[in-house]
């Protein structure tokens, strides 16, 4: 077999063969190349407990060809620790044949098989034949070695994995020459360029508004470049940075004289790794280090790891739980190993041997199964070698005897093995309220019902998501299935749970009602009374700034993550000692120039951003204001007054409702004919005219060079299929509006747009363009609408007549949506030569769809759930936390304490977020100046509420004294002339304060009981 046999044989997968439905944000992460590898890979699990079924649920629902699973072994009460698959009813039977029938309704596209097997017969060679990748999960060093030795020489892919309480181990084998081709998985860089330089070195220069972000060894090659014209598509050429914005290429001697333009693009160049097989590796081990804080800990573990194999083989048995003469033969097994072992952490790793958690399943089996995805598809870099993972610090401050952790024959033995009853009970009475019910609230809810969490007669859930299913959450969503779609996720999430785990029933409380100002009255005082602390599972910054604020205020701790593609985050916050999410946030993002979209696009992007306004100038917005029109009264007087754009507004309606309203189909597929001729030949006609390709600017140069690229105007041609497809979205999306039954066969657009009598267009003269942002937007001469009004009809002419606007909807492949916007931002990358993309990627982009990917949801659940452990024990040490960062391509693990709560200071007195200052029985705002001057020599010089700015210094004398002596409500209720809800028990108060030198002085919020 050759050395880049990983690449798959037979690649000839039909493209349409990939349910871009199902699997639509987890192609955003892998791309089609790897999806079609993947769907050509039969994947062998062997060892059916908790991280074996992890990993199988994460490349079932990823969609590898087939998963075959192995574990002949009865099942036991302990299994349900963490096997989320089995249940009360499959004790005794085989842990596959059990396991079977749940994994594979996760995903109809993969065949899940199960290999048989009598108890206590382990996996053999003759076993493992036929598969590309084999993991065992849990099996002795013996059997690894002996499998390994056969898959190592016949270029099997081998992962073994294993966790033993509140350790990990992950160890890959992925052969002798493994071809990775994408390391990164980010996408490849590219820019424009204003200079190459004809010499031995070759230096490239950047146009100077973006920097170029290439690393030294990266590869380039190029598109446009003009005089130099041996660059263009060249073979991938190494980089030498040399600068911020310029980097070298080598020797370009010999070529034409660089004149102008070009675009360089990043080219990802294949990486081989050599992987050795297990016996060597053991002896020579190469560490990924999870921890930087625990850098000698791999060492360690990896003997502490093979001693507790060898304990196993000796005595039959696992070390029992926190027994110290069994834990003293384990260390002296390591240390004849390794001398200079950590003996305190062995001895846990002994104590733990038995100890079974779902936390560390989800991490672990998150990372096996992205391992698992990379050795079928060959994208993004493998871990080498050896994987040593440890959360020592979720052991609770006290830590549990021998006689607590002993078995009681109770689904949480593996929990009880590693914290003890007595930590098991404060798990079960724990009240948690988790904030969204996707893809990270799912494996959330999962991984609490195998804790036990809230199971106890103090416990309780809430979990709350105003979202239904769609068939895109269910490649990631794991517990929802097709026949949930339309259903409310909260509700499906929590009986699925419960059903996991009986002892949740009636424990889980679902709500549709979202968090936010509006819902205040029914997440009030009581309710955040009534629990111990917030879980986010949340997609959007607002609402996660919303919760901080809210668990700020009640001081609860909030667990937060999040991920983006491979990538995933953690951040701990926790009353009066960390920061809360707020406190820091990421910079904004870059905008595109409005003019740049409008008249010099020079990336897809720009089109795509484009033709998405272009939606909604054309489906959305007139349908709205025409329906404005006929149903408000005095629309065009009181509304379009103001709006600076009258005429165009009233032209607007007067076309949709008037001059252009379609009795027939054929009249909208008219309607998009013209339409394309507007934006894609007379428009590029007027640009052009206005600003000739030969144009200079002020100081002499060529208009249109760098960014400025000149268009060309298109003519239509219905063969071209780029053309039609606009037609075709266009006019069944016009028809849509009007409510008229829409069309699909090609030949009758085909037929209507062609004989269709285009209007001559003529460029007028003195039209102005707008060349910056900074320039005034060019203003229609004519701004009178009054002679156009008098075309409209009366609204009452027309009573209950109403248009229907469209609601962008991308997961809809039938309704046209993103085919207008793919087909539109494509004729438009034509005008402007810049290469088209296809409807999938317009889809990401136009649809701002995040990327997602069940094993980063699974893996940052996982850890999260490791800190919730730490909240259950009350941990109040900064260094007791752990904030972390993960990216499972590269792979990185990169995990940091808490950032302390900021510390501000009025006299002598120090206060956090986390401090206010109570006033209750709705006290004067008299008594509350009054108290800030004698308690704190601090003078009140403004108070607000919300909006309103209830009193200043400044305000006069007689609003003074109406005001001091309100009570505060009536005092809020006065200024704002507003009632306060009668849920509301307390007012939020910011004051601004000066200190006896006048100087101004920061301090705590007020709360004002009233």
């Amino acid at each position: 077999m050759t050395g880049t046999s990983n690449l798959g044989s037979n690649m000839d997968v039909d493209e349409a063969a990939i349910d871009e439905g199902l699997y639509s944000r987890q192609l955003y992460v892998l791309g089609h190349e790897a999806m079609k590898r993947m769907a050509v890979s039969n994947v062998l699990i062997v060892g059916l407990q908790g991280l074996g079924a992890e990993i199988a649920k994460n490349i079932a629902l990823a969609g590898v060809k087939s998963v075959t699973i192995f574990d002949p072994e009865p099942v036991t009460v302990q299994d349900l620790s963490s096997q989320f698959f089995l249940r009360q009813e499959d004790l005794g039977k085989s842990r596959a044949e059990a396991t079977l029938p749940r994994l594979a309704e996760l995903n109809a596209y993969v065949p899940v098989r199960n290999l048989g097997g009598t108890p206590g017969q382990e996996v053999s060679v003759e076993l493992i034949q036929g598969f590309q990748v084999v993991v065992l999960c849990g099996v002795s060093y013996a059997r690894q070695l002996e499998i390994n030795e056969w898959t190592h020489q016949n270029d099997v892919h081998f992962i073994a994995a294993e966790t033993r309480g509140l350790f990990g181990s992950v160890f890959n084998d992925f052969g002798d020459k493994f071809t990775c081709v994408d390391p990164t998985g980010e996408q490849p860089l590219s820019g424009m360029i204003v200079s190459v330089a004809k010499d031995n070195e070759g230096l490239v220069t950047c146009l100077d508004e973006t920097r170029h972000g290439l690393e030294d060894g990266d590869f380039v090659t190029f598109t446009e470049v003009q005089g130099m014209t041996e660059l263009n598509g060249c073979e991938p050429r190494k980089v030498t940075v040399k600068g911020p914005y310029t980097f070298s290429i080598g020797n370009t001697a010999n070529f034409g004289d660089y004149k102008a333009g070009g675009i360089f693009t990043q080219v990802k160049m294949p990486k081989i790794i050599e992987f050795k097989p297990l016996k060597e590796s053991l002896q020579a081990p190469e560490f990924f280090i999870t921890d930087f804080a625990k850098f000698d800990r791999p060492a360690t573990l990896h003997a502490g790891f093979q001693a507790l194999g060898e304990y196993i083989s000796q005595h039959k048995r696992l070390p029992r739980a926190r027994n110290s003469e069994d834990a003293a033969a384990v260390v002296s097994l390591a240390k004849k190993l390794n001398p200079d072992v950590d003996e305190k952490v062995i001895t846990e790793l002994a104590y733990q041997a038995t100890g079974d958690l779902s936390p560390m399943v989800a991490v672990l089996g998150g990372f096996v199964a992205q391992e698992v995805l990379k050795a079928c598809s060959a994208k993004f870099h493998p871990m080498v070698q050896h994987m040593y993972f440890d959360s020592l610090e979720s052991l609770p401050s006290i830590l549990p005897s021998e006689t607590d952790c002993q078995p009681q024959g109770s689904r949480y033995d593996g929990q009880i093995a590693v914290f003890g009853k007595t930590f098991q009970k404060k798990i079960a009475n724990h009240r948690q309220f988790l904030v969204g019910s996707g893809a990270i609230g799912c494996e959330m809810l999962k991984n609490w019902s195998m804790l036990g969490l809230g199971t106890g007669p103090q416990g309780i859930i809430h979990v709350t998501d105003l979202d239904t299913i769609e068939k895109s959450n269910l490649n990631r969503q794991f517990l929802f299935r097709p026949k949930d779609l339309g259903k409310f996720k909260a509700e499906v999430a929590a009986a699925a749970v419960a059903e996991m785990n009986s002892d949740l029933e009636g424990k889980i409380l679902a709500k549709q009602e979202p968090v936010g100002p509006t819902t205040e009255g029914i997440y009030d005082a009581d309710f955040f009374g009534g629990i111990d602390g917030v879980t986010n599972a949340l997609d959007n910054v607002k609402a996660r700034l919303y919760m901080d604020q809210r668990c700020v205020f009640y001081k609860k701790p909030l667990l937060e993550s999040g991920t983006l593609g491979t990538k995933g985050n953690i951040q701990v916050v926790i009353p009066n000692l960390t920061e809360s999410y707020a406190s820091s946030q990421d910079p904004p993002e870059k905008e595109t120039p409005s003019c740049t979209i409008k008249n010099f696009p020079n990336a897809i992007n720009h089109t795509i951003e484009w033709s998405r306004t272009q939606f909604d100038n054309l489906f959305v917005k007139p349908a709205q204001a025409v329906n404005a029109y006929l149903s408000e009264p005095n629309y065009l007087e009181s509304t379009l007054k103001y709006s600076g754009q009258q005429k165009e507004q009233i032209e607007q309606i007067v076309s949709y409702l008037v001059t252009n309203k379609p009795l027939t189909f054929e009249e909208c597929i008219i309607w998009a004919r013209l339409q394309f001729e507007r934006d894609y030949n007379n428009d590029i006609r007027q640009l052009l005219f206005s600003l000739p390709k030969d144009a200079l600017t002020s100081s002499g140069q060529p208009f249109w060079s760098g960014p400025k690229r000149a268009p060309d105007a298109l003519t239509f041609d219905s063969s071209d299929p780029v053309h039609l497809s606009y037609i075709i979205a266009a006019a069944n999306l016009h028809a849509f509006n009007y409510g008229l039954r829409g069309e699909t066969d090609p030949a009758a657009f085909r037929k209507v747009a062609d004989s269709v009598i285009v209007p001559e267009f003529t460029p007028k003269s003195g039209v102005k363009v707008q060349i910056n942002d900074n320039d005034p937007v060019p203003q229609n001469e004519d701004a009178n609408g009054d002679d156009l009004a008098a075309h409209l009809p009366s609204p009452s002419s027309l009573a209950g007549y109403r248009l229907t606007s469209v609601e962008f909807e991308k997961d809809d492949d039938t309704n046209h949506h993103i085919d207008f916007i793919t087909a539109a931002s494509n004729l438009r990358a034509m005008n402007y030569s810049i290469n088209i993309a296809d409807r999938h990627t317009t889809k990401q982009i136009a649809g701002k769809i995040i990327p997602a990917i069940a094993t980063t949801t699974s893996l940052v659940t996982g850890l999260v759930c490791l800190e919730l452990y730490k909240i259950i024990d009350g941990k109040n040490k900064l260094e007791d936390y752990k904030n972390g960062f993960i990216n499972l391509a590269l792979p990185f693990f990169g995990f940091s304490e808490p950032i302390g709560a900021a510390k501000n200071k009025y006299g002598e007195t120090e206060w956090t977020l986390w401090d206010r200052f109570e006033f209750k029985n709705d006290p004067s705002l008299e008594e509350i100046v009054s108290w800030f001057s004698s308690n704190h020599q601090l003078d009140i010089t403004m108070v607000s509420q919300g909006v309103s700015m209830l009193w200043s210094s400044f305000i006069g004398k007689k609003k003074s004294e109406e005001r001091l002596p309100m009570r505060f409500s009536k005092l809020v209720e006065f200024v704002s002339k507003k009632p306060i809800p009668p849920h509301v028990k307390h007012l939020v108060v910011e004051v601004m304060v000066s200190d006896q030198d006048g100087e101004d002085v920061e301090v705590p919020f007020i709360v004002v009981q009233i």
